[in-house]
């Protein structure tokens, strides 16, 4: 008896570790549909704030973050969790990175303010996620 009582503890507890392990969640910014529209508007914000000619659609920015921010709690992610992200001095230079490197790619120098006027006129015109967030002047 004491064999089959400690087999089912054994196993009771294999189960609530193979669930915790499911209910495990990845860290915000290995989620890409979160992570990839964070760096978007980080990119439509440095435009706005670099670029004379350029605003940023104010309303539809602070819309789009809360998407992504309802999308993060619907994925089961606490306000606490999005907040640690969205504050992290860690992640905020991660995504600094990131966005540097993403406009370097479009051949645009990421320190100019003439380079990135340029590409956010040409996110606008192609209607990106980034063009939506931004309006020329």
């Amino acid at each position: 008896m004491r064999l089959v009582t400690g087999g089912l503890v054994g196993l009771m507890l294999m189960a609530g570790a193979v669930q915790a392990a499911a209910d495990a969640k990845a860290p915000l910014r290995d989620v890409r549909e979160i992570d990839d529209n964070m760096l978007w508007a980080g990119i439509a914000l440095r435009i706005s704030e670099e670029c004379g000619e350029i605003d940023a659609r104010t309303l539809k920015g602070l819309n789009f973050l809360w998407s992504i921010k309802k999308k993060a709690n619907a994925l089961g992610y606490s306000d606490d969790e999005i907040n640690a992200y969205r504050k992290s001095d860690a992640e905020k230079a991660r995504i600094e990175a990131r966005g540097k490197a993403y406009v370097k790619s479009k051949g645009f120098d990421p320190g100019d303010a003439g380079d990135l006027c340029e590409l956010g006129h040409a996110e606008i015109a192609r209607n990106s996620v980034i063009g939506t967030l931004l309006k020329a002047k």
